[in-house]
């Protein structure tokens, strides 16, 4: 069930509803709806402070029971921390964090006064933005379950009003278009790889194509990549009994003549290693590492439900990455679709082989205006990044600039990476133009550096999402990251 948002004016006091939420601060300062709360019902808020029931640690909830003097029959009270320096990340925080404790409660609809919350620079269609597209994050659940469901299932949060005026709406509406391509990226890398396998993001491709009017969808086989002379997509696919597809998504909401802009996401389904065969604990994330084609369409999704005034592509290329009798080999040398010949150093640095031919291919067929990848590329920016901020890598100030902007905007954060030329050194090869990695230094960016090479001519940037996409352990879900970055540097665009 998808989570419905509205907004709405009425006072913490009298609004007729299973649940309000409202906010407190360390040290026992009150939110205004919180202390209109407190003076309806006697002092019950500062009563539970001054008892340490209330903590206001950042996050922290407590509910409160049929409370005296209002209409609502519960009040969540989340922790806000310490004001000073409340921010907006803290604020996305406890909007997640209030989400799920209303997740765990036996109610359906729900009124949030935390989109009152004051932070710092932020307005209120801000506000309202993130809070939504947060509570949206936190209410999602996997869906595509193998398990036995016997139980019967509890009543489930499925509307959650905001507290907000009429100059929040756009922004709502920008977030529920957000929160379905998030969603669409979330359920499609969450799959498990016998199930989503290049053919079948091929048919979701397809589907989504068919129900709007402005969407048409392109896939090539291996035949027809291999008349094109997709050489080095072509190979990393080789060992697998499920065939490749390069997928092509293309929406035409600008003006006939205009440049798209054009996306372009790794679809490996599942990443072995190949013969560089991965370590067997852990392997199983590999299902994750299509994160940046889930990613690229989420936002192509995003884009398209926001109605957004540009023309946009999004190819994926997909495959899988196996060991077999005819898988590629470390010491092969491949033509790939640029021309460019590719010395294979390591089988499991697969991803930059099937992005180059893609990039070169969406550059020749459709001369976008923007050309940017997303890709779990690297384990390399996963240590220099962690799991907070995505790698950004880009030869254009201006462009990287803009992304920045977007993932400050809805924290879906990047970090800018160097992609100088004295790093290119590190990929030559007596063999071949290039080789497949750069050795054990500097390995996220010597990936960029190899993409670089089949981008000339293009405004290009790449973003290594290889810590961002999925979180960790066993139970880890997909992120849908960098959707929301994506679909902010689209909108910036379509408003200018």
């Amino acid at each position: 069930m998808t989570l419905q948002f509205s907004l709405g004016n009425t006072a913490a006091t009298t609004v007729d509803t299973p649940c309000i939420v409202v906010g407190v601060y360390e040290q026992g300062a009150l939110s205004s709806a919180a202390e209109a709360v407190d003076l309806a019902s006697d002092g019950l808020i500062r009563q539970q402070i001054e008892s340490g029931d209330i903590t206001g640690k950042a996050g922290s909830s407590s509910v409160l029971f049929a409370p005296p003097g209002i209409s609502a029959k519960r009040v969540l009270v989340v922790g806000l921390g310490v004001q000073k320096s409340f921010d907006g990340a803290r604020f996305q925080k406890v909007n997640h964090e209030a989400a799920r404790a209303l997740g765990r409660l036996p109610l359906s609809t729900a009124v949030s006064y935390l989109s009152e919350v004051d932070v710092p620079g932020r307005d209120a269609a801000w506000r309202v933005r993130v809070a939504a597209l947060a509570s949206d994050f936190a209410a999602y659940r996997y869906t595509a379950t193998f398990k036995p469901r016997d139980k019967p299932k509890p009543a489930e949060l499925a509307t959650l009003t905001f507290a907000a005026g009429d100059e929040a709406q756009a922004a709502l509406e920008q977030a529920i278009a957000i929160a379905e391509g998030v969603r669409f990226a979330r359920e499609l890398a969450n799959l498990p790889p016998n199930i989503c396998n290049p053919a079948y993001i091929a048919a979701q491709a397809q589907a989504f194509a068919d129900q709007h009017d402005k969407v048409s969808c392109k896939v090539l086989d291996e035949t027809q990549m291999s008349e094109l002379g997709f050489g080095s997509l072509l190979a990393v696919a080789r060992g697998s009994a499920n065939k490749p597809r390069l997928i092509a998504l293309e929406y035409k909401g600008g003006n006939d003549g205009d440049k798209p802009y054009a996306f372009v996401g790794k679809g490996v389904t599942f990443d072995s290693g190949g013969l560089s065969l991965k370590p067997g604990p852990g392997m199983e994330d590999m299902k994750f590492d299509m994160g940046g084609a889930a990613g690229v369409m989420g936002a192509f999704v995003a884009a398209v439900k926001m109605g957004l005034k540009l023309n946009l592509v999004c190819v994926v290329p997909s495959v899988e990455n196996m060991p077999g009798g005819d898988s590629y080999r470390p010491s092969d040398v491949l033509t790939s679709l640029s021309g460019l010949t590719i010395e294979v150093l390591n089988t499991d640095a697969e991803g930059r082989l099937i992005l180059c031919d893609a990039l070169t291919w969406t550059a020749k067929t459709f001369q976008p205006h923007t050309l940017i990848d997303a890709a779990t590329l690297t384990g390399a920016c996963v240590i220099a990044l962690g799991k907070h901020a995505s790698g950004l890598m880009s030869k254009h100030d201006d462009l990287a600039a803009e992304l920045l902007a977007a993932g400050e905007e809805t924290l879906d954060r990047a970090w800018r990476l160097p992609l100088w030329d004295d790093y290119q050194v590190q990929l030559e090869s007596g063999f071949a133009d290039v080789a497949n990695i750069g050795g054990k230094t500097a390995g996220a960016i010597t990936a960029g550096c190899f993409l670089s090479r089949f981008t000339d001519g293009q405004r290009w940037a790449h973003l290594d999402i290889a810590g961002t996409a999925w979180e960790d352990g066993r139970k880890g879900l997909a992120t849908g990251r960098p959707v929301a970055l994506l679909a902010q540097w689209l909108l910036s665009r379509s408003e200018k």
